[in-house]
């Protein structure tokens, strides 16, 4: 009886051992982010937590994801050493892929809506990479899909891969880092996780890991808030996955004008919606606590946490809350920081600033 046999084009191994081998002494060389507790007057009985993901090598929380995507990309076999990378990004995922593609020397395209901050633009084109936009936000994944199968390259596509590409279980994800870190607080079990979505994919991580240590983990919940301009809050209202808006989001990196593949709604416990003039008054506010600016996503985590904060001061809750710095301020000194932009986007953020001042004195938000 005769056998069929078909051998598969030949693939570089020896490439692809040393390229993850680059990978993972990249991250061996990197310490874990800080974990900064904010002292504030008000909070008796609660502690509040920032997780400053600004530290990482391309300077934000996207630097965990984008390594898990060409570790991912890499051993699926997807990227090899003729690859062109390309990627659909605002930014901050760009800037780390932008990164990780010339630890491997390899060519990188970020395709981005027109109007994406120029700091961000001149640190990918500082790793080498190429930028492209588009005036339509809800057109850069397809010109991005195309670019890699016009240059015969990889797509990464962080919006399907993120919540895949990440080994929830441990492996030093994020959710894993601040958990151990938490371990020597007055109160180790969060009570709340709070964090934004832009691909899902770190909400995604640490909802699950939150489900896979329940045993530990019980009493903590998972709050994710989101921006104007963003389906997401409303998809997990409505179930509705055919959910769009014709605007982007104004706070980059996180809010998404289509439901993502990688937005998990089951492992999300409470979304709260944040006002754009909130996440910017919040890093204003937050500037005169750290000495340091800090992107607007930040903002937007930060301002949820103590819309809990003040929930639980206000029943006698005590614990403590987590939420995360996702990248630094100075990306965005013609944007948030200029107060001719802001009104030019006709946002007063003078209302929420006394409203965060008082929170401050008295724990309340509102």
């Amino acid at each position: 009886m005769s056998t069929a046999d078909f051998t598969a084009a030949p693939q570089d191994h020896d490439w692809t051992s040393a390229a993850v081998a680059k990978i993972e002494a990249d991250f061996n060389r990197s310490a874990d982010t800080h974990l900064i507790k904010l002292n504030l007057p008000c909070l008796d009985g609660v502690d509040l937590y920032l997780k400053d993901e600004s530290t990482h090598p391309s300077g934000s929380l996207k630097h965990r994801l984008a390594r898990s995507l060409f570790l991912y990309g890499l051993c699926n076999g997807w990227i090899t050493k003729d690859s062109p990378i390309t990627e659909a990004s605002s930014g901050s995922t760009a800037i780390s892929e932008g990164y990780f593609a010339r630890l491997l020397g390899l060519p990188f395209i970020a395709v981005m809506p027109a109007g994406t901050a120029a700091e961000k633009v001149a640190q990918i084109e500082f790793y080498g990479g190429e930028c492209r936009f588009v005036d339509e936000p809800g057109a850069i994944y397809a010109e991005a899909e195309r670019l890699a199968e016009d240059l015969g390259g990889h797509y990464m596509d962080q919006f399907t891969f993120a919540e895949r590409a990440t080994d929830w279980r441990g492996n030093n994800n994020i959710a894993e880092s601040m958990f151990a870190q938490m371990g020597r607080e007055r109160f180790a079990l969060p009570r709340w996780v709070v964090v934004s979505a832009g691909t899902g994919g770190t909400a995604s991580t640490i909802g699950r890991f939150i489900r896979y240590r329940s045993g530990a983990f019980g009493q903590t919940q998972l709050c994710v808030v989101d921006p104007e301009n963003s389906v997401f809050f409303d998809f997990y209202r409505t179930g509705d996955r055919g959910l769009t808006t014709e605007r982007g989001s104004r706070i980059e990196g996180i809010g998404r004008p289509r439901v993502e593949p990688s937005f998990l709604p089951t492992v999300v416990d409470r979304m709260i919606q944040v006002p754009d003039a909130a996440s910017i008054a919040t890093v204003w506010w937050l500037e005169t606590i750290l000495g340091r600016k800090c992107g607007a996503s930040t903002g937007t985590n930060l301002y949820g946490a103590l819309q809990l904060i003040a929930e639980m001061l206000e029943r006698g809750e005590r614990g403590s809350v987590v939420t995360m710095i996702c990248d630094p301020g100075e990306r965005y000194l013609d944007s948030y920081f200029d107060r001719d932009w802001l009104a030019a986007e006709k946002l007063d953020i003078a209302p929420c600033l006394e409203q965060l001042e008082g929170f401050s004195k008295t724990g309340k938000l509102g």
